[in-house]
């Protein structure tokens, strides 16, 4: 729903302008890769080829359950749903929770059976599938030994019954219905639900990319109103701060009068995998934009390096705070804490790209804004 918005704000989608060949650049647009990672930017009315850009990077995924390929499984009297893991999380925090699907299902809009396909986001409110704990009698030892997942047998959600499933079985009324292998991969009853939703025939349906998600909406929480309780905060909290900013920082009409740069927010997928996919903060995809940018304006090709030496670029990630409960888990010298304002990462390993010189920047430029720092 919100990049529907922001839509509406830049105005400009890569897939309408490169059809016709170059950037047919305005002062603010976007363009995504795989509907998942998204650039958006804003170029200063004072701007030249190879001034610099500066630059908030985030990301927008996080730890999941994604669907697998064939994720029909049928075993003791149950439907079941098969996922796998995705990125590094908790799946302990995954038992005994009211989950839905979400995500984007590609379908074929041609009565033919010859396309023409579209992409669509889906996400179904109500809770249809649970992944319960076994019973205490069971696992007496849980308590004492510790909850041990096995993610491929014990983190399957459980979506129906046998029987249920039998005795609700829809009867098509189209002899020429598709039968093809991909239907016979899911469930009927949820591939039927997600047709619903899109307003399509579930053998229109050629394929999705669906994750499982828990049904409890975000809050703003705590007895002072102060916390929000929140699943994925990391890191869609810094993708929407940045992307408001860029909005809030460009929404009036003199904002760009004086800027010499490019604003640009670029929230990038598959961070949690290691970022090497074609929409990964490793892939080219935000140096493709900085390059077509610069090259808009001016054709030597060299200006491109010179507009990187005079950028600077912000990686947002969310920093873990001091836990009550946990205090030994940090540095008596190193302790983030709530209300104690930005966090300033390092690693002498060069997980973090922060050095002496960026770090200061950083510090002047929250130091001439008021923003706390630590």
């Amino acid at each position: 729903m919100r990049r529907r918005g922001v839509c509406k704000q830049w105005g400009i989608n890569r897939f309408q302008r490169e059809k016709i060949g170059n950037w047919k650049l305005a002062r603010d647009t976007f363009f995504t890769r795989n509907h998942s990672t998204i650039i958006a930017f804003a170029v200063g009315k004072k701007y030249v080829a190879g001034n610099g850009f500066h630059v908030v990077g985030a990301h927008t995924d996080s730890p999941c359950l994604k669907l697998k390929p064939v994720s029909k499984v049928t075993k003791g009297g149950y439907l079941e749903v098969g996922v796998q893991t995705y990125g590094g999380g908790l799946w302990h925090t995954w038992f005994d929770r009211d989950l839905t699907v979400a995500g984007r299902v590609i379908i074929r809009e041609g009565k033919d059976g010859s396309g023409p396909y579209s992409h669509k986001l889906v996400r179904i409110d109500e809770p249809i599938m649970r992944i319960p704990t076994l019973a205490i009698h069971l696992d007496r030892n849980v308590n004492s030994d510790g909850f041990k997942v096995n993610t491929q047998s014990h983190l399957v959600p459980i979506l129906a019954t046998s029987l249920k499933e039998e005795l609700n079985k829809v009867v098509t009324d189209s002899p020429n219905e598709r039968t093809d292998t991909y239907s016979s991969k899911h469930h009927s009853h949820l591939l039927q639900m997600i047709a619903s939703q899109i307003g399509c025939r579930p053998d229109d349906i050629c394929d999705f990319e669906l994750q499982a998600c828990d049904t409890q909406p975000s809050i703003v929480a705590g007895i002072k109103k102060e916390f929000i309780f929140s699943g994925r905060l990391d890191n869609l909290c810094m993708s929407f701060c940045s992307l408001k900013a860029l909005i809030d920082s460009t929404s009036s009409e003199g904002d760009l009068e004086d800027e010499i740069g490019v604003r640009m927010v670029a929230l990038f997928d598959h961070e949690e995998v290691g970022s090497d996919s074609a929409q990964g903060a490793g892939s080219p995809a935000m140096l493709d934009a900085l390059s077509r940018i610069t090259n808009s304006f001016c054709s030597n090709s060299k200006l491109i390096e010179k507009a990187i030496q005079r950028s600077f670029l912000v990686s947002a990630d969310m920093a873990h705070a001091l836990h009550p409960n946990y205090m030994d888990k940090h540095e008596d010298n190193h302790q983030p804490k709530l209300h104690g304002g930005l966090v300033i990462k390092h690693n002498a390993n060069q997980r973090y790209a922060t050095n002496a010189v960026t770090s200061f920047v950083f510090r002047e430029v929250a130091s001439k804004h008021n923003l706390p720092v630590q």
